[in-house]
């Protein structure tokens, strides 16, 4: 009797909690939230699958079942919800952990929260999950978010990263009754594309967010499309084929431990083959990995490694041929980079955490060298925000994108919200100075680059994620680092945060004329901002492509005294209509003249 009263409380307890939830699918939209997926809107809410329906056949038996595994997908959304629950059926419900990889990695999520400064961090749940809910086969795993920083409306951004050896059915997302709740999509820019064995895949990590690839996937905040096939990453042409369909930022080829059985002339054919199909469509670089093979100095080489080893040679050898044939964009990193040891690996063969920490660091020192080049921030750590209310970051950035991409401006206006709420396209709910906008441009193709609250070290991110791609700009003009005051950057951090911009600018669009506008002068502030332009024109290196101007004046009482002329300003910070029409005499000198 005691029984069934306790079973009849935790009913009814499940109910109540069910009740007080509201649910929302990833799945909904035609275009699922999906991320780190290759052919997403193509493959839609059909599946969780990484390989589209055409596929099938084409590719191995072997590789099309593990297509439907989601190694390396997550999903994003922001919410202000003390609580979260993720619910979902697993497509293969009997096979919940591996021999070697725990059941955390193969059929469970990883969440990890970033807040309105882009600072990102792992959620732990205190091991409330369970992989059989109420004796059905759902899964749910529930977090506890009532220690989440409070950011007003903004709520907090979440990723969630999907199993890695087990593929999804169907999944909800629950979060407090009345909560705020959005999907969001990643940055739309070109995607780091892995193609591997396991080890890309993720054996054997203890959960999703410490595979290698989703390792680098937040310290450089890259998409990352994981095409990892366990046991069965083994260089077909066909592979090769479907990876050419992606416009990649770079390629990594991660091949060499499943194709040790292969004939060392058929190895070197399909790499030659792989070579020349990604280089008829793509200048992308591409960046070779050899096998995870222990050091051969070590005191047991187990055969197998003997056999990556020979392995390793064949395709460096071919590498180095294609290199001196004239192939651009080629890289490659040694096992001897690896420097894997016996307490890096699980059983031999796959690497665990400290292993997969090794390759991350080797892949992203070189992806540092051909991604970011020598001109990073000295003061900065760039990344993303989510400070302004009135519009989402993410979601103007990857317009900024699409709009550079499709009209190939002749004009980018760089800046925070200053620029943002002025005019313009991509639009914005707020613009204050439209009418002198219009007026300045005319006809001219011009993208507003703006976004409010963006601080030196965001624009600096923008520019490196996508949005300098796909056009050639005649002229550029910069006006960041009013929003680095109030947190007390010295001026010699934020002038260097500035030339850095520059400097990433004149590597990204050599052609263009770059116009570096002084800080306008801000309320109460004024003597602060003068001491930083003074630096900034003392310190930038000005030639025939990049020139400083103060347009101070412009926004300041002609009495000398510095002080802004307040009729030219909305609060102190932000101009009206008449400080922009002020500022409209300036700009037509510095770009029209």
């Amino acid at each position: 009797m005691v029984r069934k009263i306790v079973l009849f409380i935790l009913i009814c307890l499940a109910v109540t909690v069910q009740a007080q939830t509201d649910w929302y699918n990833p799945m909904s939209a035609d275009e699922p939230y999906i991320n780190g997926r290759a052919w997403n809107k193509e493959i839609g809410n059909k599946s969780y699958d990484r390989m589209p329906s055409r596929f099938e056949g084409k590719v191995t038996k072997a590789v099309w079942n593990l297509s439907h595994q989601s190694a390396g997908l997550s999903v994003t959304f922001t919410t202000n919800s003390k609580h979260i629950t993720v619910r979902y059926l697993l497509t293969n419900h009997g096979r919940i952990a591996l021999n070697n990889v725990v059941a955390l990695n193969t059929s469970g999520v990883d969440l990890y929260a970033t807040d309105v400064d882009g600072r990102t961090t792992f959620v732990p749940n205190g091991m409330q999950y369970t992989f059989n809910l109420n004796g059905s086969d759902t899964v749910q795993f529930t977090y506890n978010t009532e220690e989440m920083p409070v950011f007003g409306k903004r709520g907090t951004a979440y990723e969630l990263y999907l199993p890695t050896y087990n593929g999804i059915k169907w999944m909800e997302i629950g979060v407090d009754k009345g909560s705020k709740f959005s999907f969001t999509r990643g940055s739309q820019e070109k995607p780091v594309v892995v193609y591997g064995t396991s080890i890309a895949h993720g054996a054997s990590a203890s959960r999703p967010g410490l595979i290698w690839t989703t390792l680098l996937k937040r310290w450089f905040d890259y998409p990352f499309i994981n095409l990892g096939f366990s046991g069965s990453g083994k260089m077909e042409n066909i592979m090769y084929d479907a990876l050419s369909e992606i416009d990649a930022k770079v390629y990594i080829l991660d091949c060499v431990p499943n194709c040790v059985g292969l004939d060392n002339d058929e190895f070197a054919s399909r790499v030659r083959y792989g070579v020349r199909k990604l280089r008829e469509k793509s200048n992308a670089p591409i960046l070779f990995m050899d096998g995870n093979a222990i050091a051969d100095n070590s005191t047991h080489v187990h055969k197998r490694f003997k056999k990556e080893y020979q392995k390793d040679s064949v395709q460096y050898e071919v590498y180095k041929e294609l290199k001196a044939a004239g192939v651009k964009g080629l890289h490659y990193i040694t096992y001897k980079e690896l420097n894997m040891t016996g307490d890096d690996l699980i059983e031999g063969t796959h690497p665990n955490d400290l292993g997969m920490m090794k390759y991350a660091q080797v892949y992203a020192r070189h992806l540092n060298e051909i991604l970011v080049g020598a001109d990073t921030m000295r003061c900065y750590k760039p990344c993303v925000q989510r400070r302004d209310n009135s519009y989402e970051w993410m979601m103007r950035h990857n317009e900024i994108m699409e709009q550079n991409r499709t009209t190939d401006p002749e004009i980018l206006m760089i800046g925070n919200s200053i620029t943002h709420f002025w005019g313009g396209s991509p639009v914005s709910e707020r613009q204050w100075g439209g009418k002198t906008w219009d007026k300045l441009f005319g006809k001219h193709r011009v993208t507003n680059m703006g976004m409010g609250w963006d601080r030196v070290e965001n624009v600096y991110w923008r520019l490196l994620h996508g949005e300098l791609d796909n056009c050639k700009p005649s002229q550029i003009c910069l006006m960041i680092g009013t929003n680095n005051i109030p947190v007390n950057d010295s001026k010699e951090k934020i002038v260097s945060g500035i030339i850095d911009i520059v400097k990433l600018l004149r590597q990204r669009q050599p052609q263009a004329k770059i116009h570096v506008i002084s800080i306008y002068p801000r309320k109460d502030k004024e003597n602060v901002v003068r001491d930083i332009n003074n630096l900034l024109e003392k310190t930038l290196e000005q030639n025939a492509f990049v020139r400083y101007h103060d347009v101070t004046s412009c926004l300041t009482l002609p009495d000398g005294s510095g002080k802004i002329d307040a009729s030219c300003f909305r609060e102190g910070l932000h101009p009206n209509e008449k400080g922009y029409a002020s500022l409209l005499k300036a700009y037509k000198k510095i770009l029209f003249k």
